[in-house]
């Protein structure tokens, strides 16, 4: 992570929040800031990063701490463009894949997309064990774009762009890496999932895996979030992926300027799987994409009633 000779002096931070779970204190939104934009920009040691990412994982980050992660992280990169037209961009995060059921994100993205939705995926090419979106829009013939230029010649095509965290923001890429080294999930590994890349308002589709997750994220929406940003959907993910459960409708709710709006109540399981395809791979979910997008195969209606949701909100967002 070493990048800038300026050393950062992490540990009166580490003090603070490495005091264990009843004992560490809160950093305010301006230490976090401080402190995550330090670690973004190398100047934090290998020692003092491992024990402040460890701190944090014990810790939990507040409300506060997220916000100022999140106004560290979206200043570490070049924001976005966003295209003219009838509809704002949709941000949809994928950094889970699937590893049970067919990972249908892409699906959900090539449906906006047609409508002339600017459709920004972004997230990881690979993933052990699991079936990412990027491997199943590879297998539809759509490669990766490296830059606002292929984003914007991708949305011109009407199709989704797809760019890695790597190529969008190269150092908190880094950050995402060092799982690798210490065996845990970092503060990165949410913030990915929560910020918003365009430098204009955008529609960002937001999932959380764990209640403790629903609550923190609900709390920065309500009283965190800069205005002006768009807004954002925030539903439990589908085996941690941002599309509807196809044979459940997920609960979504919908915050517009700090203010919350129920959009789709959770509903409990049909008795009858819809038509999805016969396995997980991506090859075979990539063969029935297509299907569906030809009519000939059902689009799941909680898909459907998603991209609706969608579409009238990014109307509303480019007014």
């Amino acid at each position: 992570m070493q990048e800038n000779p300026e050393h950062f002096q992490a540990a009166p931070f580490i003090r603070e929040i490495g005091r264990g779970k009843k004992g560490a204190r809160d950093m305010s939104r301006d230490d976090a800031r401080t402190i995550f934009s330090a670690v973004l920009d190398g100047r934090v040691s290998d020692l003092e990063l491992g024990g402040f990412l460890i701190g944090m994982r014990i810790k939990g980050e507040s409300v506060a701490e997220i916000a100022g992660f999140l106004d560290a992280a979206e200043a570490s990169f070049e924001l976005l463009p966003a295209p003219s037209g009838d509809y704002a961009p949709v941000v949809i995060p994928s950094y889970n894949g699937s590893r049970q059921m067919p990972n249908l994100t892409p699906l959900l993205a090539l449906l906006l997309a047609r409508e002339g939705v600017p459709v920004l995926i972004h997230g990881m090419s690979t993933d052990p064990g699991r079936v990412t979106t990027a491997e199943i829009l590879a297998a539809l013939g759509m490669a990766p774009v490296a830059d606002a230029a292929g984003m914007t010649a991708a949305f011109a095509r009407r199709e989704p762009a797809f760019m890695t965290i790597a190529a969008l923001a190269p150092r908190i890429d880094r950050l995402l890496q060092v799982r690798r080294v210490l065996g845990l999930r970092n503060s990165a590994h949410t913030l990915v999932k929560i910020m918003q890349p365009f430098a204009q308002p955008a529609l960002r589709l937001v999932s959380y895996t764990h209640p403790e997750y629903l609550t923190m994220l609900t709390g920065y929406f309500s009283s965190e979030a800069p205005p002006g940003r768009g807004d954002v959907f925030l539903m439990r993910g589908t085996e941690g992926e941002t599309v509807a459960h196809a044979k459940r409708a997920n609960a979504v709710t919908r915050f517009h300027d700090r203010v919350a709006t129920q959009l789709i109540e959770r509903q409990a399981p049909v008795d009858e799987m819809p038509p999805l395809p016969a396995a997980a791979d991506a090859a075979t979910t990539a063969a029935w994409i297509r299907e569906a997008l030809a009519g000939r195969q059902p689009v799941p209606v909680p898909i459907a009633e998603q991209v609706a949701q969608c579409l009238q909100v990014l109307r509303q967002i480019r007014q």
